[in-house]
């Protein structure tokens, strides 16, 4: 990182703001949008190597609804989340990578869970089984 800032303070004073900018935002996370949120997609933009994993079931102008499925060795890339409620139709075994590290986890089948929003995270199905979630996103 010393490196970084040292090429930073060598630029002329009109660049240096913004290469300190863009190093703090690589370094630090610092880039945020308007919204106060990560500039990642939504879980249902978000996808896996190219491939959604999420469909909507219904859209109104209350609440979203989106339906998650991970065959095994299937993930969902880094992608924030606004307020939600979720529940696992079918369970499986995830390694999770978040603002507090990797864990792993298993999630069983009728596990329910709600989170006010979730910065980000990126998540793989590293069990047996297909998993499937619903989201419930109010409006």
């Amino acid at each position: 990182m010393k490196y970084y800032f040292k090429t930073c303070i060598e630029m002329p004073k009109m660049q240096l703001r913004l290469c300190l900018t863009i190093v703090m935002a690589f370094f630090f996370g610092c880039a945020k949008n308007s919204g106060n949120e990560l500039q990642l997609p939504d879980p249902l933009e978000a996808g896996w190597k190219g491939e959604a994993v999420c469909e909507v079931l219904e859209e109104n102008e209350k609440v979203r609804v989106l339906q998650c499925t991970f065959p095994p060795g299937v993930g969902h890339e880094r992608h924030y989340h606004p307020e939600h409620f979720g529940y696992t139709l079918a369970g499986s075994n995830f390694r999770i990578k978040d603002t507090t590290g990797v864990r792993e986890v298993n999630v069983p089948s009728g596990y329910s869970f709600y989170n006010e929003k979730i910065e980000w995270h990126e998540v793989l199905n590293i069990g047996t089984d297909t998993a499937v979630f619903l989201i419930m996103e109010p409006k």
